[in-house]
């Protein structure tokens, strides 16, 4: 394709040299760069990527884009006002706009975005659907497993994978959104055809500052929404409607406590699952949780905007199982029940404790959580109060610490602590070794929650990332108790 086509629309300030040139690749890593490639070199959180033009250069660049000066080269340079925008725009262009010939569905949110979106693609796919996933976990091309680091990829990762989905025959592709990825205009350009709101709370403040300026960015997503698309928004969220409240799409509502669109009230729940009744029908689902109620909910809602039946929607989300590290269970000896949770904010930490509480009420409720380094630290004494008051027992020890110590990390998360919370909790800065403790420590019949890792295989201290599996770690406590 030609780099006059690719730039269209990108916002070019100035040119130098031939914009017919033919680009065979588009980058915005220096390190992917081939002969005949675009390199973006997109400026953003403290990082100067014109830095990097040299070795694009030499690995062959064709061109490059970027803002502010251009080293002069012998191929052709292209300034733009805002290079995050620039390679969005011009990745769609690239990839032959895929998302134009998917029905894209994308969901934000604090929690609940992964094990939405996971849920979406596995109830599609029962109903006999290709489709595409990106996600926290990993991504997918139908049933192609791809493995990811962000919540929301980049632009060109994203589009690309469109451009494979669309190839290889899928209809759908279910997208979370992240804050940061709307903040870095990693969306722009795509057609949504379906916007989901779950919740907001308390997250991500390292990153924009002020709850207030979270929000806002939330919003924009649905702000963004075009007229002939779906807003599904959360009722019985304090900001559900302020989300929507300027969005040229239809709003669809969905609640568990008051009037909506589509209601849904739990039955009865316990370690195998619960039942719902959802729209005056009972359904029996695998997942556990208020939360989860919203989250199928919200699945299920979606399913019905896409023009999927009521009564095959209700039949595949009864045969769903939960997001991998979504309180996935696992059972020991001596009756222990361990639940790993990728809960990692006050308000997912609450609704978990809160869920295992209703499910198991009389047994011991033993919670081992930690909190990421170099991320909000206003949030840890928050998680602190929330463990504190809901648990009967704490395990503070570490989560990703990396630049930090992880021992400073577990101070401010007491900070939010009082003497009654703090006479029981046991500080273990090594987690293998607070899993350990907490289980054999533990009395029979109780219930532990494994906070924070989740779907995680891994474990990044200082710049070192090695593996560290919970689920393989509890399976050896388990033969040793």
């Amino acid at each position: 394709m030609k780099l006059r086509e690719i730039i269209r629309d990108c916002g070019a300030v100035s040119t130098r040299g031939s914009l017919d040139v033919e680009i065979s690749s588009i980058c915005n890593d220096s390190r992917k760069v081939v002969p005949g490639s675009l390199f973006v070199a997109v400026t953003g959180c403290g990082n100067d990527a014109r830095a990097y033009i040299p070795k694009a250069i030499e690995a062959g660049a064709a061109a490059v884009m970027c803002e502010g000066e251009c080293p002069e080269f012998s191929g052709t340079s292209v300034t733009v006002a805002d290079s995050r925008l620039a390679v969005a725009i011009a990745s769609d262009r690239f990839f032959g706009h895929p998302s134009k010939d998917l029905k894209l569905v994308g969901i934000t949110g604090t929690n609940g975005k992964t094990t939405t979106v996971t849920l979406l693609y596995n109830l599609f796919r029962a109903l006999g659907y290709e489709c595409g996933l990106l996600s926290t976990i990993a991504n997918y091309v139908g049933g192609r497993r791809i493995e990811t680091s962000n919540t929301t990829s980049d632009p060109v990762t994203i589009n690309s994978l469109m451009r494979e989905m669309v190839d290889a025959g899928c209809e759908y592709c279910f997208m979370e959104v992240s804050s940061i990825g709307l903040d870095q205009k990693k969306v722009c350009g795509l057609d949504f055809n379906v916007g989901i709101f779950s919740n907001l709370t308390h997250d991500h403040l390292d990153y924009h500052g002020t709850f207030d300026a979270y929000l806002k960015c939330k919003k924009s997503f649905f702000d963004s929404l075009g007229p002939g698309t779906f807003a599904i928004t959360n009722a019985d969220d304090r900001n559900g409607m302020v989300m929507v409240q300027n969005t040229r799409a239809q709003v669809v509502t969905y609640s568990c406590r008051k009037a909506a669109d589509h209601k849904c009230r739990i039955v009865e729940e316990s370690f195998e699952g619960m039942l719902l009744n959802i729209d005056g029908s009972e359904v029996w689902t695998r997942l556990i949780g208020a939360h989860n109620a919203y989250n199928l909910l919200a699945i299920y809602t979606a399913a019905l905007c896409l023009g999927a039946g009521k009564e095959e929607t209700l039949l595949a989300l009864s045969a769903l199982r939960p997001a991998e590290g979504r309180l996935e269970t696992l059972h020991g000896p001596r009756g222990l029940n361990v639940v790993i949770d990728y809960a990692h904010t006050p308000d997912a930490l609450e609704n978990v404790l809160n869920t295992l509480r209703d499910v198991a009420p009389g047994n011991m409720l033993v919670c081992v959580f930690g909190c990421g380094g170099d991320r909000d630290r206003t949030k840890r004494p928050e998680m602190g109060q929330v463990a504190g008051r809901l648990a009967d027992r704490i395990f503070l020890t570490s989560d990703n610490s990396r630049s930090e110590n992880p021992d400073s990390i577990i101070a401010d998360i007491k900070a939010g602590m009082d003497t009654e919370m703090l006479a029981k909790t046991i500080c273990i800065t090594d987690r293998k070794e607070a899993i350990r403790a907490a289980l054999t420590l533990s009395p029979e019949g109780s219930t532990v929650l494994l906070a924070g890792k989740g779907h995680e295989k891994y474990q990044i201290t200082g710049s070192e990332k090695r593996h560290f599996d919970e689920r393989e770690i509890v399976e050896e406590v388990f033969k040793s108790i």
